[in-house]
């Protein structure tokens, strides 16, 4: 399964990368909503062939793992939003910067993700932590405003101002350019700061999903399968970012559930199959809310 997984990721992962990546585009709507729509089948079919193979229980856990990594990316690209509009990153060129954000997200999260589940192993009580971490990241993003974020005080950035000089007036599609000594461009510069939000982002989703399952393989599969398909969720957000007005509300609020299944993993079982059902309901009900109930401005008029 193993084997299956790294072929599979691996290979569709490139084809999207030569057919949509590979060229400087603007993505629009029609392009990521069928992006989107492929992604997703091809985890559906890798979740019931994890069924086929693994068993029943095992696949319930990887799709609602998988819903829970989709769900909280979507509140993600709403801060990529930011971080683009903030550097003034042109659409044609987004899409690069994703690939490779997502390429060292994958990374990133082999070895988060095999860490959580080593220390969970070695050392029991280090879950009470990680559902403390999911409970109070849960209330920050309730209550925080994506406005308070400024993409330009990352550390990272700072470091980078030490290391390597950055050329603020290139425009062109390249990471670096050498005029005498080598320098940075805005779109370096925005590549070190959606990595780095996505390592702040990984310390949240990881454990609400080691909060579904403690195989190594069910959690790493499920988080790689929704992470792949970020580039298009992206620029279907992107394009429907005042449609969803209560999505971040449903997102913490599954957090905060999945938060508390983790305390009380110990005394009581929850079963997979309850938890997706909790997941998809409290999502589908924050979509539905942000549909029927218009905004204060709308009503006025």
């Amino acid at each position: 399964m193993w084997l299956v997984f790294a072929v599979t990721a691996a290979s569709l992962f490139a084809a999207d990368i030569k057919l949509s990546a590979g060229r400087a585009h603007e993505i629009g709507r029609r392009e990521a909503f069928m992006l989107c729509g492929f992604w997703v089948i091809v985890a559906c079919i890798f979740g019931f062939l994890t069924g086929y193979m693994l068993g029943y229980e095992r696949m319930i856990e990887y799709f609602t793992g998988y819903v829970i990594e989709y769900s909280l990316s979507m509140d993600n690209m709403f801060v990529f939003v930011m971080i683009f509009a903030y550097f003034g990153v042109p659409k044609k060129y987004q899409p690069k910067i994703l690939t490779w954000g997502i390429i060292g997200a994958v990374l990133m999260r082999l070895i988060l993700i095999f860490t959580g589940v080593e220390l969970i192993k070695a050392f029991g009580w280090i879950i009470y932590i990680f559902g403390g971490i999911l409970i109070y990241t849960a209330f920050k993003m309730y209550f925080q405003k994506d406005s308070e974020m400024d993409p330009g005080s990352n550390p990272v950035l700072k470091l980078l101002a030490k290391v390597m000089p950055l050329d603020k007036t290139a425009d062109g599609g390249d990471f670096f350019v050498r005029r005498g000594i080598l320098y940075a461009t805005p779109l370096f510069a925005t590549l070190l700061v959606i990595e780095t939000s996505d390592l702040i982002f990984a310390v949240d989703s990881i454990p609400a999903v080691l909060a579904i399952s403690k195989e190594a393989f069910i959690v790493y599969t499920s988080n790689v399968f929704a992470v792949v398909g970020l580039r298009s969720l992206y620029f279907l957000l992107a394009s429907l970012l005042d449609v969803f007005r209560y999505l971040k509300t449903g997102i913490s609020l599954i957090l905060f559930y999945v938060g508390c299944k983790m305390l009380a993993s110990n005394f009581i079982h929850i079963p997979a199959i309850l938890s997706l059902g909790v997941v998809l309901g409290i999502l589908a009900m924050s979509m539905l809310l942000s549909v029927v109930i218009k905004p204060a401005e709308e009503v006025k008029q």
